[in-house]
């Protein structure tokens, strides 16, 4: 086998803690991660050589040094292994979304090279190398391994990403996506956080309890939003928006830029794009 190829899938926060800053400079955070229908495509491919990972990337513009040549390295350097690869990512998930569309990337990647090398790692050396690229990596490496490919995958995440345990994944409901067409800086955000820090005396009910309930009552909270809404105003027209067409639950995902509705009914979805599409970019998942 000298090529395979794999989808990539997005997530969704359902509410986003963020705790104080580490001593190792990170910040904790507590939020349930779910996949959502929406997937880059990568076709990873063996060629002749040592040490290199080239990456062509049609959808957007990928930078030389990204998460898939983070993870390439960091395999190499945990495995011995030196095969050149080279990777062909199809990319549908917008960056700098809130979508952890690089993380999955990463992930799915890791997975292809272990696949094509014939290295069968461990769960922890997933984990390893995922340490090494982004705390996003570990939702999306334990999806993999305790899902599959392309099965839907909800957890709760807590520490900096690398506490992930599992929940049911819910198919009760149909999100919406909204893109605001602006780009927010996941260390700007975690900056501004830090800056704002606004007391929050709301008494927040345990994640896996909300996740449970209907999803007219959900009550999760995202610590980025009001921060990244400060800063950038059509965020905030973009949830008002949502709202005001019917949505069941509204949040930005991670830290943004990108909102989402989630509806009971799924006519009501369509019913929400059809109103919008005219003047935001959506999508029914």
């Amino acid at each position: 086998m000298d090529s395979v190829t794999v989808s990539a899938p997005a997530k969704i926060n359902l509410g986003l803690h963020v705790l104080p800053k580490r001593n190792d400079g990170y910040h904790g955070i507590e939020s349930i991660f779910t996949t959502v229908n929406l997937f880059d495509e990568l076709q990873v491919s063996l060629v002749k050589g040592k040490g290199s990972c080239t990456v062509s990337c049609q959808g957007m513009e990928l930078p030389a040094q990204n998460t898939i040549t983070a993870a390439y390295k960091a395999f190499c350097v945990l495995t011995g292994m030196e095969q050149s690869v080279s990777v062909s990512l199809t990319k549908c998930i917008p960056s700098g979304g809130g979508l952890g569309g690089g993380s999955s990337d990463a992930s799915s990647f890791i997975q292809s090279i272990d696949s094509l090398f014939g290295t069968h790692l461990d769960a922890v050396s997933f984990e390893t190398i995922a340490s090494k690229v982004g705390s996003d990596v570990f939702f999306f490496t334990h999806a993999l391994l305790e899902a599959g490919e392309g099965k839907p995958y909800a957890a709760i995440v807590e520490g900096r990403g690398e506490h992930v345990s599992a929940i049911p994944a819910r198919n009760d409901f149909t999100v919406l996506l909204l893109f605001p067409g602006v780009q927010v800086s996941t260390a700007e955000a975690y900056r501004w956080v830090d800056e704002d820090a606004v007391s929050d005396e709301t008494v927040r009910l345990p994640l896996a309890q909300l996740y449970s309930m209907g999803v007219h009552a959900w009550t999760f909270k995202n610590d980025f939003t009001p921060c990244v809404v400060r800063r950038c105003p059509v965020i905030g027209k973009a949830l008002a928006d949502l709202r005001q067409n019917g949505a069941d639950f509204v949040e930005m995902s991670g830290s943004g830029s990108t909102v989402y509705g989630v509806f009971e009914r799924r006519e009501c979805a369509l019913r929400a794009q059809q109103n919008l599409s005219s003047k935001w970019k959506v999508m029914v998942l």
